[in-house]
């Protein structure tokens, strides 16, 4: 039996069981196997990514984004709107079959996107080049889903099934959930708040599907079975997602309205390049990346080309990897200009946190 019929058996049984406390650990076993066989079209035997001709993209600049949907949305059109790279439009599907790159420079950041081939339903089941394109979006620091404004929003909820089932979890953070493996004393399940879905009985039947018998696992949060399996399987991409609703030059201004209440989306028009300057502002805050300025001993800052860094590392020892691997060791101190300090300039040692817009001049010893 395939993989694939191995899925489909699977999904099938789920499909026919009924939820209550009583499958609980039934159901957690099977989601576990469902997992163990998703993770095999991901990384299948012969080890390497699922990727191909034209997919493997060398990463660019301080961020790269991922165009992903359906055939003929209108992919193409804005990444040629956004960086001027030429990606064949036509009215018909599947135009572009191999990944295009782009380069877009916004906020001084040099920020890379991709324009994907179009996915079908199906492709994390290997449907199309779907596991490719889906290989290469778990690559990026943000995806965009474009969506056709005229077609049904179930479309929305067809891709993110396709990316979650490629271990994408869109808009969202690990669950606070901690696991240990050790080599003895059984399953020690601990909680720190109630438990609609998992119970001791859930956990044991889906860590005895990875045959692990001692670990300690400790629940910080109302988990599910899924939170728990992600855990284990520790190959989950987190990612911030846009969904940008094309082709809004078609619609109403009452049916415009209330797509602008859908969370995380932006409503454009590529063709016209309608509201383009309001993606690029959501762009700019879901990568959230920070601009340091470099500024040498008696000179004024550089403030045309910043060095950009991925928030959450922003400390000063970052920064000097980033310019070069062995600055630090010549590292003495630095002075900090901007928010991130109490008076200006102030001395700071590698350790101190810089913010958006900091100007910083690094003394060597």
């Amino acid at each position: 039996m395939s993989i694939l019929q191995k899925i489909s058996e699977i999904e099938g049984e789920m499909a026919r069981t009924q939820k209550n406390k009583a499958t609980a650990h039934h159901l957690g076993l099977l989601k576990a196997r469902l997992a163990k066989l998703r993770r095999e079209l991901i990384t299948p035997k012969g080890g390497g990514a699922a990727t191909g001709e034209g997919f493997d993209v060398a990463k660019t600049g301080d961020a790269r984004i991922g165009f992903v949907g359906f055939p003929s949305v209108g992919k193409s059109t804005l990444l040629s709107n956004l960086a001027g790279v030429y990606s064949e439009v036509a009215a018909y599907e599947f135009t572009t079959l191999t990944t295009v790159p782009g380069v877009i420079k916004y906020k001084g950041a040099k920020i890379q996107l991709l324009d994907l081939p179009g996915i079908i339903e199906g492709a994390k089941d290997g449907k199309g080049r779907g596991r490719q394109v889906i290989a290469v979006a778990r690559t990026c620091s943000l995806i965009f889903i474009v969506l056709d404004v005229l077609k049904p929003l179930i479309h929305k909820q067809l891709i993110e099934h396709e990316l979650e089932g490629f271990g994408l979890r869109l808009n969202a953070v690990p669950p606070s959930i901690g696991f240990r493996r050790k080599d003895k004393g059984g399953i020690n399940l601990t909680t720190t708040c109630a438990q609609s879905e998992l119970d001791q009985e859930t956990v044991r039947s889906i860590l005895s599907e990875y045959k692990i018998h001692n670990a300690d696992i400790t629940l910080r949060c109302d988990a599910t079975a899924d939170d728990l399996i992600d855990i284990v399987e520790g190959n989950r991409v987190y990612l911030p997602c846009i969904y940008i609703l094309n082709k809004i030059d078609q619609i109403s201004v009452e049916e415009l309205d209330i797509i602008y209440r859908i969370p995380h989306c932006v409503p454009i028009s590529a063709h016209h390049r309608w509201n383009l300057d309001d993606l690029l502002e959501r762009m700019w805050d879901a990568l959230r990346l920070v601009r340091i300025y470099t500024k040498p001993k008696g000179q004024l800052p550089d403030y045309a080309s910043p060095v950009v860094l991925q928030a959450g590392r922003t400390s000063v020892e970052d920064f000097c990897n980033k310019i070069h691997k062995n600055l630090m060791k010549e590292f003495k101190y630095a002075q900090v200009w901007g928010s991130s300090v109490k008076y200006n300039p102030q001395k700071v040692g590698k350790e101190h946190v810089l913010n958006d817009e900091d100007v910083i001049q690094i003394v060597k010893k």
